[in-house]
């Protein structure tokens, strides 16, 4: 185990923000967390994955400690499902493809979301009408003040939209080891949601698959998406905002081509993205930071921006949407 001082962590995320860490030490293995707690004692602690939903705009004091906790076992199955231990250091998109292979449906909508699957929880991240949530039977996790681990349930993680307990009561006070999925032996698709029958349409797919749907997401993905090893970014950078269907039908009277997406009787979402766009920044640049030309929900790093400017400029958005429809936009990126 090595603690290393003054680590850049330009190479640790994906908006490729040259940003250093005070104190950075690399968990390879559940075995050095009761060492790794006595190392970093007295040190704020944060806990970095596939770096791919943090924006770093400061020098980061106390400990970066990076999870790099890797393997995938199978725990039981029976004739309708199979329930699978994946540690945290795995790479979000390896494991949906080791599913596919597999077999295992549930989580084919959400291939190539960037990250680890130790950050799938925290973030309950989603994509094409399924949400991580669904497949999540529960998350262990090492406690840095009670130095032991502790499993929890579906229900006690309080799932919410991009939102879970690890983001509020547990915040920085956890280490997230595993993740345990219940994936399901016959499938049932979503096509619904976005334009994933479209895409299967345009590929010729007239036999649903759960590898016909992932194509299908990652075609999508891919077109609208920049890869972030080519410009930096964090994906979506802000939340599709939830309404009162009163003030939907408001902003209908006044923007007739609106889209949106029902959520309940009373709340309806509209797509974040849409809201930028139609406010002028699809495709804005200012100095080496801009928003993506294709997806105005992505902020892009040109290759030497800060992560203040970017910040700044997410700012700027925000405001000019609550001025022009009348609704606040939430940042989904972390920002440290």
């Amino acid at each position: 185990m090595q603690l290393l001082q003054n680590v850049s962590l330009k190479p640790y995320n994906t908006f490729g923000i040259d940003i250093p860490a005070a104190h950075f030490i690399e968990v390879s293995s559940v075995d050095m967390l009761p060492a790794v707690t006595d190392a970093t004692a007295g040190m704020h602690r944060r806990v970095l994955g596939g770096g791919s939903n943090v924006l770093l705009t400061q020098p980061v004091t106390g400990a970066v400690i990076y999870n790099n906790i890797k393997g995938i076992h199978k725990d039981k199955e029976d004739d309708n499902h199979v329930w699978l231990t994946v540690n945290a250091g795995e790479v979000w998109h390896s494991f949906v493809m080791y599913a596919i292979a597999n077999g295992w449906a549930g989580v084919e909508n959400l291939a190539l979301i960037p990250g680890t699957v130790g950050a799938a929880p925290i973030q309950n991240i989603g994509a094409y009408g399924i949400e991580a949530k669904e497949t999540i039977e529960s998350v262990t996790a090492w406690h840095w003040e009670d130095k032991r681990f502790y499993t929890y349930s579906n229900f006690e993680c309080t799932f919410g939209y991009r939102d879970s307990i690890f983001k509020h009561q547990l915040k920085d006070k956890v280490f997230i080891t595993s993740v345990t999925f219940k994936l399901n032996k016959k499938p049932s698709f979503n096509t619904t949601y976005g334009a994933i029958e479209q895409e299967l349409h345009k590929m010729g797919i007239t036999e649903l698959s759960i590898q016909a749907i992932a194509d299908a997401v990652i075609a999508i993905r891919t077109s609208k998406l920049p890869d972030p090893k080519q410009i930096g970014n964090a994906g979506s950078f802000f939340k599709n905002p939830t309404i009162p269907i009163a003030q939907f039908n408001n902003l209908k009277q006044q923007h007739p081509n609106i889209p949106s997406y029902p959520v309940d009787a009373q709340t309806i979402k509209v797509p974040a993205g849409w809201l930028i766009e139609q406010c002028g920044w699809k495709g804005y640049r200012r100095g080496d930071t801009g928003v993506h030309e294709k997806q105005a929900l992505v902020l892009v790093n040109y290759g030497h921006a800060i992560g203040s400017e970017v910040w700044q400029l997410s700012g700027d958005i925000l405001q000019s949407v609550e001025d022009k429809f009348g609704i606040v936009l939430e940042r989904e990126v972390q920002v440290w």
